[in-house]
């Protein structure tokens, strides 16, 4: 239970501070852009739990957040670098940020 806590703590302090640094940045808001993919298993774990209650949520969490994700950041990016092979510049810079953002 302390590590679930640990870590829905952790998940929302580094939402909060990534939120605090981009608006304080001026930045562009991009919520979802700035989510590393814990962060980002973390929100959609919490969405699917959200009808669990007790030992069970606390069983599904545990599952949910240790499973390994169909796509990681890093294969997404070999994907995308495989598939922008010809373009160069400006036209693979919207590219790969165009294919990184797609789940």
């Amino acid at each position: 239970m302390k590590k679930l806590i640990s870590l829905v703590s952790l998940g929302l302090a580094l939402s909060a501070g990534g939120a605090y640094a981009a608006s304080h940045a001026g930045a562009a808001p991009a919520a979802d852009a700035g989510k590393s993919a814990q962060q980002t298993r973390m929100a959609t774990c919490n969405k699917e739990a959200a009808d669990k209650k007790g030992d069970a949520r606390k069983a599904f969490m545990k599952e949910c957040l240790s499973a390994k994700g169909e796509t990681t950041q890093q294969s997404k990016m070999t994907t995308c670098n495989k598939e922008a092979a010809g373009k160069k510049g400006d036209e693979r810079k919207k590219f790969m940020s165009e294919c990184l953002k797609k789940s």
